[in-house]
């Protein structure tokens, strides 16, 4: 008997065969689906919007990196005036 998918799963088994940089038999192995099968969704789906629904933890996942990248742009560039300064203290 053939396995039944949710359209869920069809749905983000195929937003990870095109976002994830993984090859297809990869994404086809690591979620037990067929290779053919993937493909098959693949091709049925691809020009779906992938990301439709809820948007707001997407927002709440950008908001709170692009503020981690922003303190970590900071301490790196305290970092490098550290190293310059101590560098130029051993001379």
């Amino acid at each position: 008997m053939a396995t039944r998918y949710t359209d869920e799963f069809r749905r983000d088994a195929v937003r990870i065969a095109i976002s994830s940089g993984l090859t297809r038999p990869q994404v086809s192995s690591d979620l037990g689906v067929g290779l053919s099968t993937l493909n098959k969704w693949v091709q049925k789906h691809q020009h779906d919007d992938l990301m439709s629904g809820p948007h707001e933890e997407v927002e709440k996942e950008n908001k709170r990196l692009r503020k981690e990248v922003r303190l970590l742009r900071e301490e790196r560039e305290i970092l490098k005036k550290a190293a310059i300064f101590f560098a130029g203290q051993s001379r």
